[in-house]
């Protein structure tokens, strides 16, 4: 399936799609910074907002999605169980909050925000994330910063398996163990702070593979997610990032690039790192 553009969609299951490139709000401050964002993203032709209870502003997502005018069916939305909620009744009442703030009746995908809290909570959330997506209030549902471990754990049990494994992944921090996991396991992988949360961005290598396709380092960074399949959720309340961070279908890294910044894998985390907790 060609990708033309940020609302190009990939194969998430049997039954739906999900948009190729994603648009985060981590951070993004409450009311006009959070609405703003959304409305310019949305505007640029994303249709794939990524959200989540601790940001605290899914309330301004949903007021963004809903001034829009475009039809809810279109606009692919993800938010997240906290850590806080995790066990089977809380999750249950934890999506029915989420929904309350957003105003709508579903989300298009609902995932565990990650494995911390341990193994009996991490499976009883499961267990209520499968019940979620019985009744239809979440149309797929997933993980995020689980590992390996995590997730054989869940395979184990489950009788729905997850369908994306949101995780931070760059060229810096490849996790390649995950990504093959995932991959044999044919869950998708979403990656999180696909542009070092800024801090790689004048990198050396990185500046000359964009220097050859005169693009900026952070569309490289976008596009080189893309070629591995994965489904980048690019941040920014800057319009013209919003924008430029779209603009990355008009090229392809070549054989040559992919393999320099294959090259730069440094284990580099930028925030934190809960793959690796029991």
């Amino acid at each position: 399936m060609a990708l033309l553009s940020v609302a190009s969609t990939l194969k998430l299951s049997r039954t739906s799609t999900i948009p190729c490139v994603g648009f985060g709000v981590y951070e993004s401050g409450l009311g006009k910074e959070t609405q703003n964002a959304v409305h310019w993203a949305l505007e640029a032709g994303y249709r794939h907002i990524d959200t989540a209870t601790v940001y605290r502003n899914e309330k301004d997502v949903g007021l963004a999605v809903k001034n829009s005018g475009i039809p809810r069916e279109d606009i692919f939305v993800t938010t997240k169980l906290q850590e806080s909620d995790q066990g089977y009744e809380s999750t249950l009442s934890a999506l029915e909050t989420s929904l309350a703030k957003l105003k709508m009746d579903y989300v298009d995908l609902y995932l565990i925000h990650s494995p911390l809290r341990g193994k009996k909570l991490r499976l009883d959330s499961w267990k209520a994330l499968e019940e979620l997506k019985r009744s239809g209030k979440a149309k797929n549902i997933g993980v995020s910063n689980f590992g390996v471990h995590h997730l054989q754990q869940l395979l184990d049990h489950c009788e729905i398996k997850p369908a994306v494994n949101q995780i931070e992944i760059t060229p810096y921090l490849q996790r390649n163990d995950i990504a093959k996991f995932c991959q044999e396991h044919d869950i998708l992988i979403e990656a999180y702070s696909p542009l070092t949360r800024g801090e790689k961005l004048q990198d050396a290598p990185l500046v000359s593979v964009a220097e050859h396709y005169n693009k900026s380092t952070a569309q490289v960074l976008i596009r080189w997610a893309l070629q591995k399949g994965y489904v980048p959720l690019p941040k920014s309340v800057t319009k013209s990032r919003i924008v430029s961070n779209a603009d990355v279908f008009d090229f392809t890294l070549s054989e040559e690039d992919m393999a320099v910044l294959d090259s730069l894998d440094e284990h580099f985390v930028t925030e934190w790192d809960p793959t690796v907790c029991e």
